[in-house]
C-alpha cells in the first residue's frame, strides 16, 4: 500500500479571505461568468469553493482553509499531482534562462522529439495554448490537404469548432444552434453522435465527396470498449478520402501514453493532446501524419503563435512525459480510479442512490437519470472535503490511503442525499 504524503502544518494554509463581499460576487463584477473557464465557476454555493488558493499532490485549500481531496484535477491536466517536485524543478530550472525568445529554443524540437517517440502515428509535431486552437488548427490543414470543405465532428471539440447546429457547445451541453456563428460556416460542421453509424453512413452517401475531416472526441462512458467504432470510422473515412483526427484532450497521457491510438491501436491522420502533457502548463500538441502537416512546411496553411514554443510548458512537457514514461504512472492511475469507482459505485448502491461512475477508471463519469440527485450528492461531497467534477480524474499522488478516505467521506455524503 502506497503511503499518504504528509500534510502541509498549519503555517502553510492560505489565510482566509477578509470580510468583504465574495470573491464570486467580486469576479461577477469584472468577469462575465465570473471565471475565464466556464466548467469552473461555482454552481453548488456555499458548499462548493468560489476559488483555490493552493494545491499538495491530490489535496487542493480554498480560501477559507478547507481542504478537499482532489478529483478535478484543474479539469484533467494535473496527473502527476500538484506541485510536482520534477515539474517544479523543470520549470525553475528554465525560469533562470528565459521565458520566451524571439528564435526557437532547443525544448521547442526535443520535446516534439520525445513526443513523436511516445505518441503511435505522430511523425510531426507542433505546438500552441490551448485545445481548442489546436483542433481549429487541424480543422484548416485538413481541408487544405483535402481540398474539401466539410467537418464530422462527433463529441465535445472545444468552443471555437462547436459549429454545427446540434453541437456540443460545453462538455455536457448542447445547442439546437449556435449563437454568434454565421449559417454558411455552421451548414459546413455535420454534428453525429457517438455511435450513430447509420447517421455516419447517409452522410457519407450524401456528402461523402465533401468531407474532409472526421474529428473524433471518445464518449469517457463508453470506455474502453471502443475499439470497433474507431475502426468503422477509421474505414469510413478511407473509403471517401477523408481524413480522420481524434481529440485527445482528456485520453491522451491518461487512458494510454498515445491516447485512443495506443488504446484501440487504430491510428489517426491527424490528432490533438493537451491537458495531461505538461501537469498543468498551458500546452497544447497537434500532430499527425508528416505528409499531410506538410501543408504547413508549403505554405498552403499558416498557423503561427508567437507563444508557441514558450519554454516553461516545453519544460513542464518534457518533465512530465518522461515521469509518465519511466515512472509506471499510467498503471497507477486504472489502479486507483478502478478501486475509486467501484468503491463510489458500491456507495450509491448502499444509500439507494441512482447513480454510477462509469467508464475508463483514469476518467469515468458520474451518470444519473435524476439530475437534482446528482448536484445533492456532489454538494454533499464538498461538505466533507471531497471535490468532484462530471468526469472523476484521478493523479499520480492519490494514495490507498486517499482512496479508502475518499469512500468513507462519499459514504457519509451519499447519506444526505434526500432519497438516500
Amino acid at each position: 500500500m502506497r503511503t499518504r504524503a504528509a500534510t502541509p502544518d498549519e503555517s502553510e494554509l492560505p489565510v482566509e479571505a477578509s470580510s468583504g463581499p465574495s470573491w464570486r460576487k467580486r469576479a461577477l463584477a469584472v468577469m462575465p461568468v465570473g471565471s475565464s473557464t466556464n466548467s469552473k465557476a461555482p454552481a453548488l454555493l456555499p458548499d462548493e469553493p468560489e476559488v483555490i488558493v493552493r494545491g499538495r499532490g491530490c489535496r487542493v485549500w480554498d480560501d477559507r482553509g478547507r481542504e478537499f481531496i482532489d478529483y478535478r484535477n484543474a479539469l484533467g491536466p494535473i496527473t502527476l499531482g500538484y506541485a510536482d517536485p520534477r515539474v517544479d524543478a523543470a520549470i525553475t530550472k528554465q525560469l533562470a534562462d528565459g521565458i520566451l525568445f524571439g528564435h526557437p529554443h532547443p525544448l521547442e524540437t526535443t520535446t516534439a522529439e520525445l513526443f513523436c517517440a511516445l505518441v503511435p502515428g505522430a511523425e510531426a509535431a507542433r505546438f500552441l495554448k490551448t485545445g481548442g486552437e489546436a483542433l481549429a488548427a487541424v480543422i484548416r490543414i485538413a481541408r487544405a490537404f483535402t481540398g474539401r470543405d466539410r467537418v464530422v465532428q462527433i463529441g465535445y471539440n472545444g468552443w471555437l469548432n462547436s459549429l454545427a447546429d446540434g453541437a456540443r457547445v460545453l462538455p455536457g451541453t448542447v445547442s439546437a444552434s449556435v449563437s454568434g456563428v454565421p449559417a454558411a460556416l455552421a451548414a459546413l460542421h455535420h454534428q453525429v453522435d457517438w455511435e450513430d453509424r447509420d447517421r455516419l453512413r447517409a452522410l457519407f452517401a450524401e456528402r461523402g465527396g465533401d468531407i474532409a475531416l472526421v474529428l473524433v472526441a471518445a464518449d469517457y462512458t463508453a470506455l474502453p470498449d471502443v475499439v470497433d467504432f474507431y475502426r468503422f470510422l477509421r474505414d469510413l473515412a478511407a473509403e471517401h478520402g477523408a481524413l480522420l483526427a481524434y481529440d485527445e484532450m482528456v485520453t491522451g497521457f491518461r487512458v494510454a501514453m498515445g491516447g485512443m491510438a495506443e488504446a484501440t491501436g487504430v491510428h489517426p491522420d491527424l490528432s490533438v493532446f493537451g491537458k495531461g502533457v505538461a501537469n498543468g502548463m498551458p500546452l497544447a500538441v497537434y500532430c499527425g501524419r508528416r505528409d499531410v502537416l506538410g501543408v504547413l512546411d508549403r505554405g498552403e496553411v499558416v498557423v503561427s503563435s508567437t507563444y508557441g514554443g514558450e519554454t516553461l510548458s516545453l519544460a513542464a512537457a518534457t518533465a512530465t512525459m518522461t515521469a509518465l514514461r519511466d515512472d509506471g504512472v499510467l498503471p497507477r492511475l486504472r489502479e486507483s480510479g478502478t478501486r475509486l469507482r467501484d468503491g463510489l459505485n458500491a456507495v450509491f448502491t448502499a444509500a439507494g442512490l441512482d447513480i454510477r461512475a462509469q467508464g475508463h477508471p483514469a476518467c469515468p463519469q458520474f451518470v444519473a437519470q435524476d439530475e437534482q440527485m446528482l448536484r445533492a450528492f456532489l454538494r454533499a461531497a464538498f461538505r466533507h472535503g471531497l471535490s468532484f467534477y462530471r468526469v472523476v480524474y484521478v493523479n499520480a499522488a492519490h494514495t490507498d490511503a486517499d482512496i479508502e478516505e475518499t469512500l468513507r467521506r462519499a459514504a457519509a455524503a451519499a447519506a444526505e442525499v434526500p432519497g438516500a
